[in-house]
């Protein structure tokens, strides 16, 4: 300051930056999230609000999401649809303000303790294991959900891969050489993944769904395709050495007469009833036979970047949608209309 009139200049700039430097500060601390206090449809109880911008603890890391996917989990989340499953998100109301499982982003801060990660990491993972939230600008989690995205790959499609790819990948592990496999659900997220990991071994392999989806499911390498509303594959006659269920609906003694003798049947989800008859009278069938029928628990992120880089997989994208459009993306799930994964772009 060399005089009297230049500290009197100084003093108006910083009087009249000073309101403008607290509200961008104010900004700055905040962040744009669908948040819901009650179940119903999507597009009613979704609503796109400002909230505080997380911080994280000593293990977490903070996480600029890039991009986030919809999931059965999501629209059992926001419907609190089957309620059976409000025993995990809250009786009454939800226990998650914030729903959203998969994601991939940039570390934006770290905590004390972390070790994994650094300040400008990509990463991506399914984070259900510890948490919800995806649904928002930024997400601070434990840095054991989420891995290092290879270099080769987009946020959209590294957002497509953790849950389906790890369901796809995990619920095939006894798959053989040259077997006959049917994949019921085929033309969704988990289907998509699966039937390149089938083709691997040479297999012959079946898939069923809505006949809107059978060109797509086709390119993919689907020797056969069958429309759910026609076809009835536990009623056709037809075994088979190996099945990967998306959707569930039949009791374990329907899948039984569908398989080959040592054939072996695996859902990953469906209707309640069918998957409490695949638990307990899976087992038992499993035990009197040489067949196997039970259902898959996912181990989330175990070994996602070494699959993704070794598959080196084609992502099926059902977009990339707007982050503005969640609400009606739930409900488009919830109806069984996408293609592959639902991609959104925060």
């Amino acid at each position: 300051i060399q005089d009297s009139s230049s500290l009197l200049h100084y003093q108006v700039v910083v009087s009249d930056v000073l309101p403008i430097f607290r509200a961008q500060n104010t900004y700055l601390k905040a962040m744009k999230a669908f948040v819901y206090s009650e179940y119903g449809k999507p597009e009613e109880v979704l609503k796109l609000t400002e909230v505080d911008k997380p911080t994280p603890k000593e293990n977490e890391v903070l996480i600029k999401v890039k991009s986030t996917t919809i999931n059965d989990y999501d629209w059992s989340m926001i419907s609190g649809s089957p309620k059976l499953y409000r025993l995990l998100f809250g009786l009454s109301k939800p226990k998650n303000a914030i729903p959203g499982m998969e994601l991939s982003g940039i570390v934006e801060a770290i905590g004390s303790k972390v070790q994994g990660f650094r300040v400008g990491d990509a990463v991506y993972g399914d984070i259900s294991d510890y948490g919800f939230g995806t649904f928002a600008e930024y997400i601070a989690i434990n840095e054991k959900a989420v891995v290092l995205k290879p270099s080769n790959i987009s946020f959209e499609e590294a957002a497509s891969m953790p849950h389906a790819l790890m369901l796809a990948s995990q619920g095939l592990k006894q798959i053989g050489k040259n077997q006959k496999v049917l994949i019921n659900g085929g033309g969704g997220g988990v289907g998509t993944f699966a039937i390149q990991l089938a083709k691997q071994y040479d297999c012959e392999v079946s898939g069923i769904d809505s006949v809107e989806k059978f060109e797509m499911m086709k390119s993919l390498g689907y020797d056969h395709v069958f429309d759910y509303r026609q076809t009835d594959f536990t009623k056709s006659g037809e075994q088979f050495d190996f099945i990967l269920d998306c959707k569930s609906k039949k009791s374990a003694f329907a899948y039984h007469k569908a398989l080959k003798a040592q054939g072996k049947y695996v859902s990953i989800g469906g209707d309640l009833s069918s998957i409490f008859s695949v638990l307990f009278w899976g087992k038992i069938i499993s035990i009197f036979s040489h067949k196997s029928i039970g259902l898959l628990a996912l181990r989330a992120n175990e070994g996602l970047r070494e699959i993704t880089e070794s598959l080196n997989p084609k992502c099926q994208i059902d977009g990339p949608h707007n982050f503005e459009d969640i609400p009606k993306l739930v409900q488009y799930f919830g109806d069984g209309n996408h293609k592959g994964k639902v991609v959104i772009n925060i």
